[in-house]
């Protein structure tokens, strides 16, 4: 029922709102209607930790998109269910939920991680960022996400917040890659729609974007 309210919102889209500021709106509010990389293979290593002094406890605090958020989880809760039913970032999706499309993907440390896959005790201590925290405190997006405006990668882009935080991720390791590695790279994502070639062409826009700003 959750993701069927997400869908609502191209209903309440007027006719004179053109896909590009449609687009630009669901990236910077981060509630998108919105085979794997090594990079997301790291998740193995959450779950091999031994669990922490405490863990016991309900009454939490997690650093999120830079700030420092107490909440009351679970044991066995997962990341993706705290970030969205808990704290609210519903930009971080539920697909599958079983660690294999990709539409949860947060980044822990900088790394790509399914967060539909990750025990939210075992984050305690880590930075978690998520697709709301991407943009700059002025409004400005990110790189990657301008991408996605620039070339329009998207169509009904539930799974767009999770190749763009994978794409950003993956980065992070090579900020100049070929169109072959970029897809390898971010392979841990799937598109219901199966729009890859523009999905790819669109986070290439936003590594060439990052780089230009990194330059300025």
């Amino acid at each position: 029922m959750a993701e069927k309210a997400d869908f609502k919102i191209s209903e309440d889209v007027p006719k004179a709102v053109s896909r590009r500021n449609f687009i630009k709106g669901v990236i910077t509010s981060g509630v998108a209607v919105s085979s794997a990389s090594y990079l997301f293979r790291a998740s193995s290593l959450l779950h091999g930790q031994q669990l922490t002094p405490g863990v016991g406890e309900r009454l939490i605090t997690l650093n999120v998109n830079g700030q420092q958020r107490r909440v009351d989880v679970m044991k066995q809760e997962t990341l993706a269910s705290t970030l969205r039913y808990k704290l609210g970032l519903t930009g971080t999706k539920l697909g599958c939920d079983r660690a294999e499309c990709g539409s949860c993907t947060v980044l822990i440390d900088d790394i790509p991680y399914y967060s539909c896959s990750v025990l939210t005790h075992t984050v305690r201590g880590r930075k978690v960022a998520t697709i709301e925290g991407l943009a700059s405190a002025d409004g400005t997006l990110h790189p990657v996400q301008q991408g996605v405006i620039d070339e329009q990668g998207f169509q009904c882009a539930f799974c767009m917040s999770g190749f763009i935080m994978a794409t950003v991720g993956y980065l992070k390791t090579n900020p100049n890659p070929t169109r072959q590695q970029l897809a390898q790279g971010i392979s841990g994502c799937l598109c219901r729609c199966q729009d890859y070639d523009k999905i790819l062409t669109a986070m290439m826009r936003g590594a060439e974007n990052l780089r230009r700003s990194s330059l300025g």
